[in-house]
């Protein structure tokens, strides 16, 4: 999945399944970024829509993982003397 659609819609699926998306739209965000950063999402996205976009990036943190923190977190939990 390298493009940028098949990106989006594996995460707008995820976010469906988790019950993120799909439902009443309540709640109402504003805020200012600067034309840069904007630019720079759309392009890479390749969203163009602004309320798509903050709803694709929102979704993407709601879904992350924290495999690399949990790993970090192992680190010396194996004994030294284990054979591998």
């Amino acid at each position: 999945m390298s493009d940028p659609g098949s990106r989006q819609l594996a995460i707008a699926l995820q976010a469906r399944r988790a019950g993120l998306l799909g439902g009443e739209k309540s709640e109402r965000l504003s805020g200012r970024v600067t034309r840069e950063l904007l630019s720079a999402a759309k392009a890479k996205s390749g969203i163009v829509s602004q309320t798509a976009l903050l709803e694709y990036a929102l979704s993407k943190v709601a879904l992350e993982d924290d495999f690399g923190p949990k790993l970090l977190a192992l680190k010396g939990s194996v004994p030294d003397d284990v054979e591998l």
